[in-house]
Order: C-alpha cells, then structure tokens, then sequence
C-alpha cells in the first residue's frame, strides 16, 4: 500500500468518528423523590417538574425515598419498578422509556401521592368504542401504620372513604397500635412485634390512631 492510499484510509476512519459524537447515548438524567411527609414528585436536571419527555429513549433515575413510610413507585410501558416501603435511602434506575404514559405514586398512599408524564408525541384516538366487558373493582387503597421504635406512632393525616388495605409495622414491645371511628375499632397487642395487614371498609369521618399504654402517642386521620 502506497503512502498515499494509507493516509486517505486514516482519514476516512477518522470521518466515521467525527461523525458519532461521543456521549450521544448517555441516558438523560431524572431525579425523584417520596417523602419525608406526604410529598412525591419527578423533575429534570434544572429542578422543573417532568409532565412530558419530547422522546423515548434511555434515562437515568435517581430516587430519594427519604421516609419508611413511603416508596416511589413508576409504571409504565414495559416498567413496573418501585423502591421499598420499609427502607429509605437513594436509589438510581436507568430505565429506556417508550411511547406512552407512565404514572408514579406511593403504594400506601397511591390516592394522594401520585402524579404521571407522557413520553413522545401524543396522539388523540380518532375513533370511540363501546365495551361490553364489565368493570373490575378498583383495587383497595394502601395505607401504612407504625408504631415503635421507642415513643413513636405515625399514620396517614388524611384518607379517602372506602376499601382500604393496612399494613401495621409494630416496632415495640411496649406500645400497641389502636384505630378506631366510624364502623372500626382494630388493634395490635402491646407486647406484640411484627407486622400485620388488616382489609377494612373506612366511612366519612374522624378516625383515631393511638397507643392504649402511652396516651401521649396518638393522632387523627380525616377520611372524606
């Protein structure tokens, strides 16, 4: 090979790298967070909440679940992925997100922390169907409860009326957790520890949340 022929060789290979940027598939950062009171949210790297993503593609997530009350969880076209209820801590995903629209919510407290984005173009359906199959129930609403370690007692403020699944964390050996109003009147017992689901119906009204050993852990949860 003359040295002629080689060095238009180099340069053409040196064309094809010119041409593919360096850094062109790095997933585009998210960051989310839940918690520490009854917040959940998504925003961009400039701190501006995410309502839509102009494409689909990679993207990386950072999760701050910074309550064990709470979790994120994203759901969407080909994800279903979520942080712990129990844990807290930072967490990062790198997700490829399609088409579509996805939606992030607490599992204990989905009805009142929840939001969702789009990704890529959105399309209106020309065209309206009438189904004959009949509705499924709506899923229970999931709240968490906790008692312990030490002097502590914590429950949703706030609730909707309805089906409601429970799940009681009791920490302590010494302190129980008590909820009663309206048709409910459920508790653990002071020297149990562990966990325990209960599926109850909750109605209008004012609920109370208390320990019966230690009258100053107690709370109020308005369900409407």
């Amino acid at each position: 090979m003359s040295v002629r022929v080689f060095a238009l060789a180099l340069l053409a290979v040196a064309g094809i790298l010119a041409a593919s940027p360096a850094g062109a598939d790095t997933p585009q950062p998210l960051k989310a967070h839940t918690g520490p009171g009854f917040e959940i949210g998504l925003v961009d790297a400039n701190g501006a909440a995410v309502k839509a993503i102009d494409a689909a593609g990679s993207y990386t997530f950072t999760i701050e679940d910074l309550s064990e009350l709470h979790n994120f969880h994203l759901v969407g076209p080909g994800i279903d992925r979520a942080t712990s209820i129990e844990g807290s801590g930072t967490e990062t995903w790198t997700l490829e997100l399609a088409n579509g629209t996805y939606n992030y919510y607490c599992d204990p407290h989905a009805t009142l922390m929840k939001g969702s984005f789009t990704v890529g173009p959105v399309t209106t359906p020309t065209t309206t169907t009438t189904s004959t199959t009949p509705t499924p129930p709506k899923p229970p609403q999931k709240l968490a409860a906790k008692v312990g370690p030490g002097s502590t007692i914590a429950f949703a403020a706030r609730a909707k009326a309805g089906r409601t699944q429970i799940t009681v964390r009791d920490l302590s050996s010494k302190n129980n957790f008590h909820l009663s109003g309206p048709g409910l009147n459920k508790k653990t017992t002071a020297a149990f520890k562990g966990t325990v689901t209960w599926t109850v119906s909750l109605k209008k009204g004012t609920y109370t949340f208390r320990s019966d050993t230690n009258p100053k852990l107690r709370g109020k949860t308005k369900v409407g």
